[in-house]
């Protein structure tokens, strides 16, 4: 199924990996962001509306309000810490016995256009080790482009998850979306033997590959 031409979304996108100290623990930040071509409040509409979220991302069930949880369908729960209408909110993603931490930002890029960023921090481990950046930043990078064939069009439903990771376009995405975070673990000092084969353990992992 033709959806898109991945190679401007994989352009379009801005990713970095720092590690730091959470805690007084190892672990590692991955900020992504990009651009769209939309107004302040739609795309806060667009990412904190219940009734608009799962058109992009996934269903999110809750009370989606600072204090409050919240429940992704199939994934993590966690608790709203921070938020700022049409600027920011925080929130802990909790996803098994992990507890991580996910901070999102907008701000105006010129007229009409609006960036979109989010910090995913969690503490170093075995599923860094194996995956790398590209653990979280993968998923999230198709967030990011699922909002952004959302924004172009909202009346268009959302594709299949599956559908999408083992068509062409979609498998050509995530190998692109994986090699790019390596390439941001690299830049940050990660081995690069090391950081390739996580890479291609996500691109698996992701398109249904993996063992």
């Amino acid at each position: 199924m033709n959806f898109f031409n991945p190679e401007p979304h994989l352009a379009t996108a801005e990713r970095t990996v720092t590690f730091l100290e959470v805690k007084g623990q190892p672990a590692a930040a991955v900020a992504l962001s990009r651009v769209y071509p939309t107004a302040v409040a739609d795309l806060w509409d667009a990412v904190t509306n219940g009734d608009r979220i799962p058109s992009w991302f996934a269903r999110v069930s809750g009370n989606l309000e600072p204090g409050e949880r919240y429940h992704v369908e199939g994934n993590a729960s966690g608790l709203i810490t921070e938020c700022v209408p049409r600027s920011h909110f925080a929130l802990t993603w909790e996803f098994g016995d992990e507890v991580s931490w996910v901070d999102v930002s907008l701000s105006q890029a010129a007229t009409g256009q609006v960036r979109l960023s989010l910090t995913h921090t969690a503490l170093l481990s075995e599923n860094w080790d194996t995956y790398g950046p590209g653990a979280v930043g993968v998923g999230w990078e198709m967030a990011f482009l699922g909002l952004a064939l959302h924004v172009a069009n909202p009346s268009v439903p959302k594709p299949d998850d599956e559908e999408f990771a083992t068509s062409p376009e979609g498998r050509a995405f995530i190998a692109g979306s994986s090699k790019s975070w390596a390439e941001s673990a690299i830049a940050a000092g990660t081995d690069p033997g090391g950081a390739n084969a996580a890479a291609g353990r996500t691109t698996a992992f992701y398109t249904g590959e993996g063992g």
